[in-house]
């Protein structure tokens, strides 16, 4: 594998720790500009919405750039996003620096993705993109845990100081490790990649990313109310067992990656249905602390053994122009984010127990394997569709013009 997916993946590890970081400093960040948790909470929000927002809007608006200049302006957006987080005065000022924050998160991941396959053979395109998420993971494993104590010990705004730090060791990486003709500019321009989004097969991907990740965050946004009312796990156990969920995570995703090069499709169909077990299997997982451990593993196991062969597969269905759909295929997760988490929070409010949410999940799963189903159904019969064009055409070709092509 090329040097340069190390670049990559550190401008992931960045995105990743500020993602997610936020959940463990919200009471000091409260405390700081006193206000509630929920309100603080909206912090959360904001970085999603800019996600979701910056996605295709960056990844449309910078087309005709060079793909290696393209992720490089990504990071310098986010060390700015981070650096303002750092010195914002209040409430307000520290939402808008969220918000740009997660402006460039999904478009770093669709154009990353595309500058990771196109340098490594058609055979490690899977592997390619997994090492480039690999960063992600691993972020909940060292750079979460690590940049939530640095908040705890130094004040919250030292943390996004050192995420910007991070950001300013990606940028130049980025320069140097990804030579210039790795990653040209697209040729599609932008109208052929919004023409690559009117694709049917191209959405049913994009949908089986919202319920597939919508069934994992309906059961890990309430993880800590799971882990301690019903294993009986203490609070302060929640941080390492949380850890946990980011090594399952990083095996799920190099083990998805190394499949998905081999069958993709057939690994999209074993993870989503992996998950649909391993969520409904919850209410019982969670008896006992041993188990409960086990569980919260498998989940980011299961999880993200799809993360790779999802991002390919909307690549692959926009192959002529696969910026645009491969940082569309981002945003969907950060909807799958929202999503999950408030169906997760129907079932817990309406009263069915504290692990109702993994079998929300579990059903969300479900849902997405029947949406990868219709979307190889799909395939399948444009295939046909295709095979029997071909005959009909060979069977109309004059015999001597197939005699001269002999």
């Amino acid at each position: 594998m090329p040097l340069a997916l190390l670049a990559l993946a550190v401008g992931a590890f960045g995105i990743g720790t500020t993602e997610f970081v936020m959940m463990g400093l919200l009471p000091d960040v409260a405390d700081d500009l006193n206000i509630s948790i929920p309100t603080a909470g909206h912090l959360v929000s904001a970085y999603a919405l800019g996600v979701v927002i910056g996605a295709p809007l960056l990844a449309a608006a910078t087309t005709r750039m060079s793909r290696r200049a393209v992720l490089i302006g990504l990071m310098a957006l986010f060390v700015l996003g981070n650096a303002l987080s750092a010195v914002a005065p209040g409430e307000i000022s520290l939402l808008a620096a969220r918000f740009v924050s997660g402006l460039p998160h999904g478009a770093f991941f669709g154009v990353g993705a595309v500058v990771a396959t196109g340098m490594v053979a058609p055979e490690r395109k899977a592997r390619s993109v997994s090492l480039m998420f690999l960063g992600l993971t691993v972020a909940n494993i060292v750079g979460v845990p690590a940049a939530t104590a640095m908040g705890q010990q130094l004040g919250w705004r030292a943390t996004f100081l050192g995420v910007s730090a991070i950001g300013v060791a990606a940028i130049a990486a980025l320069v140097v490790l990804i030579p210039r003709e790795n990653a040209p500019a697209p040729t599609a321009g932008l109208r052929g990649e919004l023409a690559a989004l009117r694709s049917l097969p191209v959405w049913l991907a994009l949908g089986t990313t919202v319920a597939g990740f919508g069934a994992l965050f309906a059961a890990y946004s309430y993880i800590t109310p799971m882990l301690t009312d019903a294993a009986g796990f203490a609070d302060t156990s929640v941080t390492l067992l949380l850890a946990l969920f980011g090594v399952g995570a990083t095996a799920g995703n190099l083990l998805g990656g190394r499949l998905a090069d081999h069958s993709l499709r057939g690994t999209l169909f074993g993870g989503l249905a992996a998950l649909v077990v391993v969520l409904a299997l919850f209410p019982v997982l969670m008896r006992t602390p041993v188990t409960a451990a086990t569980s919260v593993a498998l989940l980011g196991m299961a999880a993200f053994v799809t993360g790779s062969p999802l991002q390919l597969m909307v690549m692959e269905k926009a192959t002529a122009a696969p910026s645009l759909a491969s940082s569309a295929n981002q945003a969907a997760f950060n909807l799958a984010n929202a999503g999950g988490a408030w169906i997760g929070g129907l079932a817990l409010a309406a009263g069915f127990g504290v692990t109702s949410p993994a079998l929300a999940g579990s059903a969300l799963a479900v849902l997405g394997l029947g949406v990868a189903g219709a979307a190889w159904a799909v395939d399948r019969r444009a295939a046909v569709t295709a095979t029997d064009r071909e005959r009909v055409v060979a069977a109309h070709v004059p015999e001597g013009v197939e005699r001269v092509r002999g």
